[in-house]
């Protein structure tokens, strides 16, 4: 390498310096397909604005669902490696412009997903009482940027819940919102939540689709868990799935919606039974208004159906549905960290292979991976393919001469210190995480999540000065 700084290949004395903005699954695929591969030696900045990693491992996946949840000991056996580095607690675009980031190492690959919702567009959806899911999975999470108050105001006296939408998110929502407080009592949530929740007194709570059965996108598996809640009856309405010869031979064409059906139809016969909460799940009905004046009362739904194309279309057919708590389920948009662009169709990062695009050409030493490349589908899995996808055409320009080591550069964490930041490593996590355990070990659980930032910077502190 040339001392003057001038551009040169990378080496083993001269790592191409990588940071991955964004600590969940994408960010950390990416970090694992760079330090696995042997062509480019590279050193990585795993890059988060939280303290803690692993994004909607930890901040997504429901708390009742351990085993998906137990992927994060995957996931922290990259965090190990000895050419990663977490740099929690850090906010691009706040501690850090883009620009400067930008100036401390070679290459950056954007990860950092797709956290907005999506809005119904109807008239009542800003009432009191009308969530988001992502507000409410936050909450119970223990998501430090969640509103604990305008969560727990919402529940206040709900007796019927419409959650909209029938994806795994809403049917995690459904869910959560049918379990007894026993149930959630052994989970890592929130000890406020499960307090919370325990208390609402929910009888009754609708999941509500506006296509058919066998288009809804929740994965058989989540299905199945509603089938096995210790005080809630899943009901569904027989002619909801009497599907016609065409719709059925589709239906039979899709692994996931054949499996569906089957278990819905399983449920067609059961009824309401006394003490125990309702858990219907409602096809063929858009909302089309939230009703109420100082919060909401109740949705407006028409009747639909299904063309040949997958499209709901109205009948003209309305009901109102009565409903203290409204949660819309209906999509994630990504948004543009300062100095990126972003589609807002699309709410996804112009890109080729993974190349950010900037006026349609790739933009030298940007590349992105994950919600934010390809848009918000699939499940955790999907994004290991997409990040090695992006990572391939970082290794394909570190080789063709395109990328390059830039020469010495102030570390990063020391100039964040210097500015004031308090940037979360490894070993402060760590001490997080045992501060997690104990918590939970004082009610007889592996852990309980600390949901405010305070709390975790506290525990990093303490074991800082021990």
């Amino acid at each position: 390498m040339v001392d003057d700084g001038s551009p040169a290949p990378p080496s083993a004395g001269h790592p191409l310096r990588v940071a991955v903005v964004g600590a969940g699954p994408a960010g950390i695929f990416a970090a694992d397909a760079l330090t696995r591969q042997s062509e480019v030696p590279v050193a990585v900045d795993l890059v988060d604005r939280l303290p803690t990693p692993f994004g909607l491992v930890r901040h997504g996946i429901a708390p009742d669902h351990p085993k998906m949840r137990a992927i994060r000991d995957t996931l922290h056996r990259s965090l190990d490696h000895p050419l990663v580095r977490f740099v929690g607690n850090v906010e691009v675009g706040t501690d850090i412009s883009l620009a400067e980031l930008r100036e401390h190492v070679d290459a950056v690959i954007y990860t950092y997903g797709a956290a907005l919702d999506r809005h119904l567009g109807i008239e009542g959806e800003e009432l009191p009482g009308s969530l988001a899911a992502t507000d409410v999975v936050a909450w119970y999470c223990g998501h430090p940027d969640a509103d604990r108050a305008m969560v727990e105001a919402a529940l206040v006296g709900v007796r019927s819940a419409v959650v909209i939408g029938v994806g795994n998110v809403a049917l995690d929502v459904g869910r959560i919102l049918a379990r007894t407080g026993e149930e959630l009592e052994p989970t890592d949530m929130p000890q406020h939540a499960i307090d919370a929740l325990a208390a609402a007194p929910v009888e009754e709570v609708t999941v509500l689709g506006r296509r058919g059965p066998a288009q809804a996108t929740f994965t058989t598996q989540e299905l199945r868990e509603l089938g096995e809640l210790a005080a809630a009856t899943v009901l569904v309405d027989a002619a909801d799935l009497d599907l016609d010869p065409d719709a059925e031979e589709r239906a039979a064409g899709d692994r996931n919606a054949t499996r569906n059906l089957a278990v819905l139809r399983q449920w067609a016969a059961n009824t309401p039974e006394p003490g125990r909460t309702r858990l219907r799940l409602r096809f063929y009905s858009r909302p089309v208004r939230l009703l109420g004046t100082d919060r909401v009362t109740g949705v407006e739904v028409e009747r639909t159906a299904v063309d040949g194309d997958g499209r709901a279309i109205g009948t003209g057919e309305f009901e109102v549905l009565p409903a203290d708590l409204v949660v819309r389920s209906v999509g994630y948009r990504g948004s543009a960290l300062p100095g990126l662009p972003v589609d807002e169709r699309s709410g996804t990062v112009p890109n080729e292979t993974g190349r950010v695009l900037r006026e349609g050409r790739p933009s030298p030493g940007e590349y992105v991976a994950g919600w934010i490349k390809r848009g918000p589908s699939g499940v955790v899995g999907h994004n290991k393919h997409d990040a090695r996808e992006t990572v391939a055409a970082l290794l394909a320009d570190a080789t063709d001469g395109s990328l390059r080591v830039h020469g010495e550069r102030d570390d990063l964490v020391r100039t964040l210190r210097a500015r004031g930041a308090e940037p979360v490593l490894l070993d402060d996590w760590r001490a997080i995480d045992a501060a997690e355990q104990a918590l939970g070990a004082t009610r007889g659980r592996a852990r309980t999540t600390l949901h405010e930032r305070e709390a975790l910077m506290a525990a990093v502190r303490a074991a800082t000065a021990r």
